[in-house]
């Protein structure tokens, strides 16, 4: 039987703090990224406990949420890894819609009534809401890896050494997560009252 640790009062004072302070960014920080309100809790959850592991490492160079989000991050990652290697084998073999994308990943023809830049659509409230709503539709990990990539911007290198996965594999789950948000979107936001 293992025994855990009981935190001293200093250690419970400082993640009270935290989570008084920084719970709330932490927490819609990882729920953009999971959709998932009972993994976001658990990322910050372990957060807070690896921050209390290596409190003595915070240097100030950076402010506490910056540093706390920095561990999330990481966490978020191990997550993610996780998830990638517990996929369902549906999510490997599912299709892709049609062929909307060049190998380069930019549409071969624009969505109807695109006179936007993308920037500029997702300043309007009532977009974000449907992108949103048509991210929940993809499979969970293709959504996450689209808000990483496009979102986030993170650098597809990065992505595939974080996720260990293949660039091929990571560009396949992309293709097919443009493709669907392109149908739900032309559904949902561009075929809608003309826009």
């Amino acid at each position: 039987m293992s025994v855990v640790p009981t935190p001293n009062s200093a250690q419970a004072n400082s993640a009270t703090r935290w989570l008084v302070e920084h719970g709330d960014a932490l927490y819609a920080y990882a729920y953009r990224r999971t959709r998932r309100a009972d993994v976001a809790e658990d990322l910050v959850q372990e957060t807070l406990l690896a921050a209390l592991a290596s409190r003595e490492s915070f240097d100030a160079r950076s402010s506490e949420r910056t540093w706390l989000t920095g561990i999330l991050r990481h966490k978020l990652m191990d997550h993610l890894r996780r998830a990638w290697r517990q996929r369902p084998m549906s999510e490997i073999e599912e299709e892709g819609a049609e062929d909307m994308f060049d190998r380069g990943g930019h549409w071969k023809a624009m969505p109807p009534f695109w006179d936007k830049t993308p920037g500029a659509q997702l300043e309007n409230a009532e977009f974000r809401d449907v992108l949103h709503k048509c991210l929940e539709k993809l499979p969970p990990r293709t959504a996450q890896l689209f808000w990483l990539r496009e979102a986030e911007e993170m650098e597809t290198d990065a992505l595939c050494q974080e996720l260990e996965i293949s660039p091929t594999n990571l560009w396949t789950m992309l293709h097919r997560a443009r493709s669907a948000l392109r149908q739900c979107l032309s559904v949902h936001w561009f075929g809608k009252d003309g826009r």
